[in-house]
């Protein structure tokens, strides 16, 4: 899955661009750029890569998810849907907008369930943040079907899923924006860094401003000269980031294919397993196949299968006990502890998320394993995983 398993000379070669420049900041000293913008061919490659009109590069998937919420219009008070199961920057940029994260269970996607929305809708709900994870889909046209029907806005949280699509039509593109993470384990990887498509302009604009400052960036080399619309903090991202970024960018197609290919080997592998039973994707051809995701019938029988995979060698996930992506496990969101706190005694009726249960998705999740696809395996580290895994099944 990471993309820097594959590094090679075109990242070498983006990199050394920028710093035989000596200009690392993405904006301004033209003259010295020898023509180089890697941020902005970042850009302009995403957005021609997803099908969307506008693209933004960020300093990460979390100042992603911030720029657009603010480029949205989501803010002080607002609530907003986000799944259970998700990084904990979701809900992290939910708070720190001065909005409140409000659950909503998940289905067999390990996404939002479209089904379950309508339960936890309120007057004072704004958005809704499906979180496609794990490399694919949620049901996102049923989501956008709920979104449409009661007026509200719907922001994707792509970060895990670069590449994958629905329909044919890039998963990121179906509501008024979408946003991706290029960190250190991603499918295409800056080390660190973000991004934003939409098809809306005032959007686009919005979300260039805020990550820098609020500069409209329309003074030209003089940022100086530059007008302030709005108020914005630092999230712009920088040349040697996109650089390595850019490279990768232009590797996806071959990343895909590898995953692909990598995935569906071990899949057919296991379709014989009688208790096995694999995570659905609404659509299996769009899947960017990061991720292999099945249930057991039981939590018990979860818990021994993915305990002898470990021993095996086999690289499971248990997703249930994981510290930083399934709610259980987030106290920092339980005590309200950090710069959110303020914000949030301000809001009336709170959700108590101390006390909050979601046993539609515990349900799931209990039964739930995955495992990580890489694209560094080789036939032979393939079929030593594969007997590792049947190995753990006997």
């Amino acid at each position: 899955m990471p993309g820097f398993e594959i590094f090679g000379e075109e990242e070498r070669k983006q990199v050394a661009d920028v710093l035989e420049t000596g200009v690392l900041f993405r904006y301004g000293f033209d003259a010295k750029r020898n023509g180089h913008f890697k941020a902005l061919e970042f850009e302009k490659k995403l957005a021609q890569i997803t099908g969307s009109a506008y693209s933004h590069l960020c300093s990460s998937g979390t100042a992603a998810l911030s720029t657009a919420l603010s480029a949205c219009g989501i803010g002080a008070g607002d609530e907003v849907i986000v799944p259970p199961f998700t990084f904990v920057a979701t809900f992290e940029a939910v708070l720190h907008a001065g909005a409140v994260p409000v659950f909503g269970d998940i289905d067999e996607t390990l996404c939002l369930d479209p089904d379950q929305l309508e339960k936890v809708i309120t007057p004072r709900t704004k958005a809704v943040i499906p979180v496609h994870m794990c490399g694919a889909m949620a049901r996102i046209d049923e989501i956008k079907s709920v979104c449409d029907q009661k007026g509200l806005i719907l922001l994707e949280d792509a970060c895990q899923s670069l590449g994958a699509s629905y329909k044919g039509k890039a998963i990121g593109r179906f509501g008024l924006a979408g946003c991706f993470s290029f960190d250190a384990v991603k499918t295409v990887t800056c080390g660190e860094g973000g991004g934003i498509i939409t098809d809306s302009k005032e959007v686009y604009e919005k979300a260039d401003q805020f990550s820098d400052h609020g500069h409209d960036h329309l003074g030209g080399p003089d940022r100086g000269a530059d007008d302030h619309p709005i108020i914005g903090a630092n999230y712009r991202i920088s040349e040697l980031n996109a650089a390595v970024g850019l490279a990768q960018l232009n590797k996806l197609d071959k990343i895909l294919e590898i995953q692909r290919k990598n995935k569906y080997a071990i899949k057919n592998a296991m379709a014989d397993i009688f208790d096995v039973s694999f995570r659905y994707i609404p659509d299996a051809k769009g899947d960017s196949a990061t991720f292999l995701s099945f249930f057991l019938p039981t939590e018990e029988r979860t818990r021994h299968v993915a305990k002898t995979m470990a021993q095996n060698g086999a690289g499971p996930i248990y997703w249930y006990d994981n510290n930083w992506h399934y709610y259980r496990k987030w106290h920092h969101l339980k005590q309200m502890k950090g710069s959110a706190k303020l914000a949030a005694e301000l809001v009336d009726n709170l959700p108590d998320y101390k006390n909050m249960a979601m046993e539609t998705s515990d349900a799931i999740m209990k039964r739930t394993i995955s495992m990580q696809i890489m694209l560094s395996w080789t036939p032979e580290d393939i079929e030593n995983r594969i007997q590792a895994i049947l190995k753990s099944f006997r």
